[in-house]
C-alpha cells in the first residue's frame, strides 16, 4: 500500500498517516529511504528516462526513474488544509536547459511563467501544512538567484544552509504561522 493510499484511507490510525509531503519528488535523490512510508511522494512526471551521462557504464548512459506515489501539480495540491506536519519543497530551478539535458531530466525545468508557478507552489505548500508545520525548501541558484525566489513566498525563512560543490544550493527552513497565512480555497474536509 502506498503512502497516498494510507492518507486517503486514514481515519484515527494516526501512526499510519503520512505526515510529510514531497510535492516535487523527482527521482527522490535527497531521500535516505526512497520508500519512506511517512511521506507522500508526488510529482507531475512519472517516467523512466535513459540519458547520456559520464558514467563508468560501457554505453555511457544512466537510467533515471521518476515514480511518484501520485501525480500532482505543486501549484494545485489535492490535499485539505493543514494535512501535513512537514513539506519538502524542491521545485525545478533551471530556466535554460537543452531538450536532451541530463540536468533537465533529473531536476525538471521551469516554465516561462516560473515566478507565478513558484509563488503558487509556496501558497499551496503552506496551505497543506498544519499550523507551526515546517517547510524545507531547496533551491539551486545557478540560473535564478535565491533572492528572486524568496520574494515570491508569503513567509520569511527561519534559517538556512548553503551547500554543494560551488555553494549554489540553498536549504531553507520555514515555519507556518498559527494564523494569517493564505489558505487557498480547498477547505477542510
Amino acid at each position: 500500500m502506498s503512502s497516498i493510499d494510507l492518507l486517503a484511507g486514514a481515519q484515527s490510525e494516526y501512526v499510519n498517516v503520512p505526515m510529510v509531503l514531497d510535492p516535487c519528488c523527482g527521482s527522490r535523490m535527497m531521500w535516505f529511504d526512497k520508500a519512506d512510508r511517512r511521506a507522500v511522494f508526488g510529482d507531475k512526471r512519472s517516467e523512466t528516462l535513459v540519458v547520456t551521462d559520464r558514467t563508468h557504464r560501457p554505453d555511457g548512459t544512466r537510467t533515471l526513474r521518476i515514480e511518484p506515489d501520485t501525480l500532482i501539480d505543486f501549484r494545485d495540491l489535492p490535499f485539505a488544509d493543514s494535512t501535513f506536519k512537514l513539506v519538502a519543497f524542491d521545485p525545478p530551478h533551471l530556466e535554460r536547459a537543452g531538450p536532451k539535458s541530463w540536468l533537465a531530466a533529473k531536476y525538471g525545468k521551469l516554465s516561462p511563467d516560473w515566478r507565478a508557478d513558484i509563488a503558487a507552489g509556496f501558497v499551496e505548500c503552506f496551505r497543506v501544512l498544519e499550523p507551526h508545520g515546517v517547510l524545507v525548501f531547496k533551491w539551486n541558484e545557478t540560473q535564478v538567484k535565491l533572492a528572486e525566489v524568496l520574494a515570491l513566498t508569503p513567509c520569511a525563512p527561519l534559517f538556512g544552509q548553503v551547500s554543494g560543490r560551488s555553494g549554489m544550493t540553498h536549504w531553507l527552513v520555514f515555519m507556518k504561522p498559527a494564523n494569517s497565512m493564505p489558505t487557498g480555497d480547498k477547505g477542510n474536509p
